[in-house]
């Protein structure tokens, strides 16, 4: 058959990827390989010193067991939110929704708002630790020479993340092995030279019950779940998912579950092979142990697996943080440049821009601020947000289609809720004191936009003309 010249050109375009559409490119193995990267990176290796130093001995594996129970809880939510309000970026997507008829895109909006200080911060977490942990092999990298290297390292992910998402995702496999060798590793020579002794060794009146253990095990439960944050990491790109229905759900769970055993195994045998008193006072842990009964070497070359299965979560968490700005921007109420798609590449170039850069800004502060930025605000605004607005949507959208369903429901929303509150609580009067000041910062902000563009509640008939 012969087309004409416009014929032929209508047919050539309806075969084409328009050029701000995304690409369905990732599958089950691409989410849960992501999901899981993001969920160990440097966490572990830097914070089992600062986990056992909350609590004072090895009776820290009960902050992993709290952690653990909270996550299990929360990815629960994640699992249903997902596959019942599908759509590029996650959170932002199901605080809208969820909120919609009383006050969705203020906590939308705040979400973003909060987003532009742990996201990039979460991200920074995670270049400051892994360049703290290659201090080992370079010992002159300390101070403004660390920080300087990380913000080069936050440079050079921005450019190889300048690619189609299909070729993000081989990559994301790739870190994901790694992580899982360096892992693997890590726990056969815990195995190999584990003491019982030197495990139980627990102070005397370790479970003596007073608001010092309380507070304690609260601060070891904040940094379990700063590890086990990233269950959810696939959630925020799902216009970049085949089959999320099926995807999610599985990804979500399997991670979860998968990382945790993970956890267990290697902070327990870690706990096993040195005295917690020397493990406490460690900034590279996995190093000091290798060389410690394999000599230097070897305490090299798994220097460099930990940095590498660091990266991995680095890697995935601006693959997934990138597309947050770009989707409150498509909607209308955040700058409105940062819609655009890559013409040829497909994927939010600018969104990326903009959160790479503060990641890199980010990576200029000490890795305790950065943490305590990173936890302050998102536990307000997201996960509590999120487990009520599970609820709410119960309420207000019985007949919202549902291919995931909470198992055991409210028992899960209810632990997650409680687990939230209790770390919050437990995570200090000056992260407390910096999540509110950036919200109330953020409100203004909102309503001082409203106002201007005559929305929401300036426009209070918005959602009844719905």
């Amino acid at each position: 058959m012969l087309y004409s010249p416009e014929q032929f050109l209508n047919f050539r375009n309806s075969m084409k990827i328009k050029s701000d559409s995304l690409e369905r490119s990732l599958g089950l193995l691409h989410a849960t390989a992501s999901n899981m990267a993001t969920m160990v990176g440097i966490g572990p290796f830097i914070t089992i010193p600062l986990i056992i130093s909350a609590m004072g001995g090895p009776q820290a594996m009960l902050g992993w067991a709290a952690g653990a129970i909270i996550a299990i809880s929360d990815g629960q939510v994640w699992a249903e939110l997902s596959t019942s309000l599908p759509g590029e970026g996650g959170s932002y997507i199901y605080l809208r929704e969820a909120y919609k008829k009383y006050f969705g895109k203020l906590i939308a909006f705040l979400f973003i708002w909060s987003f532009l200080l742990s996201g990039p911060f979460e991200i920074a977490s995670g270049f400051v630790g892994m360049m703290e942990y290659l201090s080992f092999i370079f010992p002159w990298m300390t101070g403004i020479n660390l920080r300087l290297i990380a913000f080069a390292a936050g440079v050079v992910t921005i450019i190889l993340h300048y690619n189609k998402i299909k070729f993000v995702g081989v990559v994301t496999v790739v870190l994901w092995v790694v992580m899982l060798l360096t892992v693997g590793i890590t726990i056969v020579v815990g195995v190999i030279h584990f003491k019982p002794e030197i495990a139980f060794n627990f102070p005397k009146g370790w479970f003596t019950f007073s608001w010092g253990f309380i507070f304690g095990l609260g601060s070891a439960t904040m940094i379990a779940m700063y590890d086990l944050m990233g269950y959810y990491n696939i959630c925020y790109v799902e216009e970049e998912v085949r089959n999320p229905g099926y995807v999610f759900p599985r990804a979500i769970l399997w991670s979860v579950i998968g990382v945790t055993i993970l956890y267990a195994v290697m902070n327990f045998s870690i706990i096993g092979v040195l005295p917690w008193h020397e493990v406490a006072k460690s900034k590279h842990i996995v190093s000091d142990i290798f060389e410690n009964f394999y000599g230097r070497t070897p305490a090299v070359l798994i220097t460099i697996l930990v940095a590498v299965t660091a990266y991995g979560s680095i890697y995935s968490l601006m693959m997934s943080y990138s597309r947050l700005p770009f989707a409150a921007a498509r909607d209308g109420f955040f700058f409105d440049w940062l819609k655009a798609v890559h013409p040829t590449k497909h994927f939010p170039n600018y969104s990326l821009l903009l959160v790479g850069g503060i990641t890199c800004i980010a990576s200029l502060f000490n890795l305790d601020f950065i943490i305590a930025a990173t936890l302050s605000s998102r536990i307000l605004i997201q996960f509590l947000g999120q487990i009520i607005g599970l609820t709410v949507l119960r309420k207000t959208q019985p007949e919202l289609k549902r291919p995931f369903k909470m198992w055991l429901y409210p028992i899960p929303s209810i632990v997650a809720f409680i687990g939230f509150t209790y770390i919050f609580i437990s995570s200090g009067v000056e992260a407390i004191s910096l999540g509110l000041v950036w919200l109330i910062v953020g409100a203004i902000f909102f309503f001082s936009w409203a106002k201007k563009m005559h929305e929401w509640p300036f426009r209070l008939n918005e959602f009844a003309a719905k």
